[in-house]
């Protein structure tokens, strides 16, 4: 009685602690997610950051632009004013020239008349004299010309100069009428709409930082809360160690309890398989090594990932028999399985070796259950085992966010003096 009670009392412990192992695993998961989610804000918020550091700087060009552009006119202005004053240069010198050929054809025209009056001796000054007197007359018209062309020249330049220098440009309001606004007037506009820009960015800039601040600090305080559970994690993993050491004290010492029989079908069932895969290496279907093959080969495609060993068709063709027998052997068994060393289950019961479904990783995690790896805490241990048994109590992942509180007995399967894997019973308590 005080054995069954403290069995009672054990099993109770181990339950309580694997579910808190298990709610434990579950809040160390999300945080690692939140910490995980925090460093990919933290980083969005450092670019938004830098991206308005790049706004400050184009910012502060674009006024010092601004500005150049304002110099530039004024300077062009300036320039502009100097031709204006060489054209009057050119048109005063126009003007004088127009005089000199003004006098210039009065004093040839007195000289052809002088020169005519003097017969046949000033015949030959005459014709210079009507030739100085047709140059002057194209010099001066020339000139006029120059005068003229100048005149024009002035005038649009004046305008040009004007322009630039106040430079009229039409405008709408909000209300629909127009308003005359000067080229430094748009200039000034433009000045005072990128100050406007550089102090919105160093606000944003400002709030940006602080939450970046309080970013990092929740961050800071996720990371310490995930480092908290994996401890709490860790301190639930050795009183559910401790749970299962008393079960199997209890199980061993002689003393009949509730896991017995599922300890000796356990038993029973590897003894089973280590025959049939000794036989198999004896009659030739496969040899030793490939028995105890390695080279897990990634099934393309599949989700949960799934591969393919050297000994799939042995354990297919003699695994299914033994296993399914051992299902209905005694109640509440949820699976009977054999694993090697490395947690690879080869071939599952056949309700758990339906085809993966493309895409859909719930229903594959929960029905396609066959050439997997369950290298998890409680299948490798089960795999690894070789002493006469192991009793370990856990939480089963079916997807989906669903599970099973399960305890399963394991006992290992020794093929030729080797340890090939262990066998697996879990059952509900």
């Amino acid at each position: 009685m005080l054995a069954q009670k403290l069995q009672q009392d054990t099993d109770g412990l181990g339950h309580e602690a694997a579910e808190l192992r298990g709610t434990l695993e579950d809040s160390s998961a999300v945080a690692l997610q939140q910490e995980e989610g925090f460093t990919v804000l933290a980083g969005q918020l450092k670019d938004i950051g830098q991206a308005q550091h790049r706004i400050q700087g184009t910012s502060h060009q674009s006024l010092a632009s601004v500005a150049q552009a304002r110099q530039s006119v004024e300077h062009v202005g300036h320039e502009v004013s100097q031709v204006v004053d060489t054209l009057k240069q050119v048109a005063s010198a126009a003007r004088d020239i127009t005089q000199v050929a003004l006098q210039t054809r009065l004093v040839a025209f007195n000289a052809s008349v002088e020169a005519k009056r003097a017969g046949e001796a000033g015949r030959g000054f005459s014709v210079v004299a009507d030739a100085v007197k047709d140059l002057a007359t194209q010099v001066e018209a020339t000139s006029k010309t120059i005068m003229s062309t100048v005149s024009q020249l002035d005038d649009r330049i004046q305008a040009l100069s004007r322009e630039l220098l106040s430079r009229d440009e039409v405008a709408t309001s909000g209300d629909g009428r127009t308003q005359r606004v000067t080229f430094h007037q748009a200039l000034t506009q433009v000045e005072t709409g990128v100050l406007h820009i550089t102090e919105a960015a160093d606000q944003s800039r400002g709030l940006s930082d602080g939450v970046n601040q309080q970013v990092s600090q929740m961050g800071a305080q996720i990371k310490r809360t995930h480092t908290a559970l994996n401890t709490a994690m860790k301190r639930s993993e050795a009183v559910l160690g401790v749970s299962e050491r008393l079960m199997e004290l209890i199980a061993g010492s002689g003393v009949r309890t509730a896991d017995t029989p599922y300890i000796e079908l356990a038993q029973s069932v590897a003894g089973q398989i280590a025959h049939v895969l000794e036989s198999a290496v004896s009659n030739g279907k496969i040899s030793l090594a490939d028995l105890f093959d390695e080279h897990y080969r990634p099934i393309q495609g599949s989700q949960p990932q799934q591969h393919q060993t050297k000994f799939n068709a042995v354990t297919d063709a003699s695994f299914p028999v033994i296993q399914e027998a051992a299902l209905t052997a005694l109640p509440e068994i949820v699976f009977c399985i054999s694993a090697d060393r490395n947690g690879y289950i080869s071939t599952h019961n056949k309700k758990y070796c339906q085809p993966q479904r493309a895409g859909d990783v719930v229903w594959n995690t929960a029905n396609s259950r066959w050439r997997r790896v369950f290298n998890d805490r409680t299948g490798l241990a089960s795999a690894r085992n070789q002493r006469p048994f192991l009793l370990q109590t856990y939480r089963r992942d079916m997807g989906g966010g669903h599970f099973v509180l399960l305890k399963e007995a394991s006992a290992p399967i020794i093929v030729q003096g080797r340890h090939w894997g262990g066998l697996r019973l879990a059952y509900k308590f």
